[in-house]
């Protein structure tokens, strides 16, 4: 009785055939390109939904002024980390429209580009107009059709201040207010 096993040699053969098979019907670009946005918003997401640990801090244990200081830092550790991920993802696209090639696939890394830099823009201006309304901090994310505000406040926000920084949102970055979420960080 003869046992017939395949080697490793020939699956690496059927797999690179296949992988051939997969480049030739969708392209080496949008491969790249949906590889690219697929890290880009795990790494995005993974920034938001990890709890934020301090190096010194892993043991657990907490005191007030640890408490205090990670309260004083949000704001700007929100405003790095966002910017920091948004710095990866245009450097993706833009890796993606320097490889030439697939004209839709730049024009598409181009058109994404100018959205995050529209979106970077729009966001400033939001957290500028809310400070300028007596807030002490604040950070705002568009996402899409969406807009996520922190706002920095000791006491309850009032209905006339959530109405103003919803029409600071409608007017600098045509969010529908229904599509405002508005977070109080004391």
């Amino acid at each position: 009785m003869r046992i017939i096993k395949s080697t490793d040699n020939e699956k690496g053969r059927i797999f690179a055939e296949k992988l051939k098979g997969f480049f030739k019907k969708y392209g080496k670009r949008t491969a790249a390109i949906a590889a690219g946005v697929l890290i880009i918003g795990g790494a995005v997401a993974l920034n938001f939904i990890l709890p934020k640990v301090s190096p010194a801090n892993r043991t657990g244990k907490t005191d007030n002024t640890d408490a205090v200081k990670q309260n004083e830092d949000f704001f700007a550790a929100s405003a790095l980390n966002r910017t920091k991920a948004r710095d990866e993802a245009v450097e993706a696209l833009q890796s993606v429209v320097d490889i030439g090639g697939d004209e839709e696939a730049a024009k598409q890394a181009l058109a994404d580009i100018t959205r995050i830099s529209a979106d970077i823009e729009k966001e400033a201006n939001i957290e500028t107009l809310i400070k300028a309304k007596g807030f002490e901090d604040c950070i705002a994310v568009i996402s899409g059709e969406s807009l996520s505000i922190v706002v920095k406040s000791e006491d309850q926000l009032l209905p006339n201040e959530v109405a103003q920084i919803k029409e600071i949102a409608y007017k600098s970055a045509d969010v529908l207010p229904d599509n405002v979420v508005i977070t109080l960080k004391k």
